[in-house]
């Protein structure tokens, strides 16, 4: 019983980060209603500022100016690559966000190297026990500040400005635009929002228990995508949920994986695929998501 809660405890916890990298698929989805696959270079290249300026201005400072660079990456890719895009249908500009991400990537891997880079948090690799159940202070702290994040980022959307233009354009983005609201500022902040989050995602990707932040960070965000995607694409909400459905199940799936060694090795990582598989053959626009209804 102790290790079911354990894992269940640290799967809440990775799950919370899951949200945060799904809700960047969204918040962008939302705006454009583009599917973006750059998602994972602006995680490395957040956690790549941070890891690279820690030891010369401290840990906190280079976590802001990784939050302030992901962000600004992203408002960079919207400004100077989608809006030459804009009226482009959705599938060339997905295809735009690939192309993207593999530039940014590579760039990045190649000043990276093999290396694998300390953020130099503060956490280090202390444990919490508590009633004979062990937890990293790391798997902790990152519950509070996903949840934090999330929920600030709920209540802004619900009650700012930004976040009723965001809603208008999302629901029609013509009535919007004769309504006044920028839909290129919308989609601006919408790419700066996801990078900002992508970048915390990459502090609790990266500190204990993983060795630190690597080139295979950035395939986390393909372990997002599942929570964004069986949530719905166009709902805040289901990437909260779906992001703790993702993290719970992989967090079960490896614990428990040799009891489950008659499925092959690996379970933990296919877990979550197969999850969002089972969702959209009930739900295919996910567990939040829109229904779209046409009339014939």
């Amino acid at each position: 019983m102790t290790t079911f809660v354990e894992l269940l405890l640290g799967g809440l916890s990775i799950g919370s980060v899951y949200a945060l990298i799904a809700l960047g698929f969204v918040v962008i989805f939302k705006a454009t209603e583009v599917v973006n696959f750059a998602h994972a270079s602006l995680l490395l290249a957040g956690g790549y500022v941070t890891a690279v300026l820690h030891d010369d201005i401290g840990f906190w400072p280079a976590l802001l100016v990784g939050i302030a660079g992901a962000a600004t990456v992203g408002a960079g890719i919207e400004f100077f690559v989608m809006r030459r895009y804009r009226g482009s249908d959705q599938s060339v500009l997905a295809i735009v966000t690939i192309g993207v991400d593999i530039l940014l990537i590579t760039e990045l891997t190649r000043r990276m190297g093999t290396d694998v880079l300390a953020l130099g948090d503060p956490w280090g690799n202390e444990v919490v026990s508590v009633g004979g159940i062990t937890l990293a202070q790391t798997r902790i702290a990152a519950f509070l500040a996903a949840g934090l994040l999330i929920t600030v980022f709920l209540l802004a959307f619900r009650y700012t400005s930004w976040g009723v233009s965001m809603r208008a354009a999302a629901e029609n983005p013509q009535t919007a635009a004769l309504m006044g609201i920028k839909l290129g500022r919308v989609s601006l902040a919408a790419w700066a929002v996801a990078g900002a989050l992508a970048a915390v995602a990459a502090l609790f990707l990266t500190v204990f228990p993983t060795p630190g932040l690597e080139r295979a960070t950035s395939l986390a965000a393909l372990k997002a995508f599942p929570a964004a995607i069986l949530g719905g694409l166009d709902s805040t909400t289901g990437a909260l949920a779906g992001g703790l459905i993702v993290g719970v199940t992989e967090s079960l799936a490896t614990g428990y994986q040799s009891d489950l060694s008659f499925l092959g090795r690996g379970i933990g990582d296919l877990a979550p695929y197969l999850v969002m598989v089972a969702v959209l053959l009930i739900r295919p626009a996910g567990l939040f998501g829109t229904k779209e209804l046409a009339r014939v």
